[in-house]
């Protein structure tokens, strides 16, 4: 698995420490799903102000997000040989999670992974637009998050 960072933001260092438990998750993520681990994801780290702008560009909704996911697998196309071996771009608002792990009651670190953790499950189809959907996604977010000692603490 190829991890392409981009960091635009310079409010929060991006520790070691949480690259690798990113590339543990993307890992798993893909595991989970029994995906070869050669697939290459994008992550990019950004202020509040870009995901805001990306969300109004993209998704026509004018307010801060805390993650956008790019996926290159469209879901009536989940054929593997159709695309290049990257499974799409992810967009974290590293402000928004540091004011989540405020509400939440849990650390950055945390929220930062179950971000991506979330984005994974976007990228390799799923959804959270019915009830239905929404638990199959926690439950797989939980799974793997849990698996990685990844806890609310």
């Amino acid at each position: 698995m190829e991890l392409i960072i981009d960091n635009r933001q310079d409010k929060f260092e991006i520790e070691k420490e949480l690259i690798k438990k990113i590339e543990d998750i993307i890992n798993e993520c893909l595991d989970y799903e029994d995906f070869e681990n050669d697939y290459e994801v994008s992550l990019s780290f950004v202020e509040n102000s870009e995901i805001k702008e990306l969300n109004k560009n993209f998704r026509g909704i004018d307010k801060v997000t805390d993650v956008l996911s790019f996926p290159m697998i469209d879901e009536n196309d989940f054929d593997v040989e159709l695309f290049e071996k990257s499974l799409g771009d992810i967009v974290i608002s590293l402000d928004k999670a540091f004011e989540q792990s405020k509400e939440y009651n849990h650390s950055f670190f945390r929220e930062v992974c179950f971000l991506v953790c979330h984005s994974m499950f976007h990228l390799l189809g799923y959804d959270h637009d019915t009830e239905e959907n929404t638990k199959i996604m926690r439950t797989n977010e939980e799974y793997i998050l849990n698996k990685l000692g990844i806890t609310r603490e």
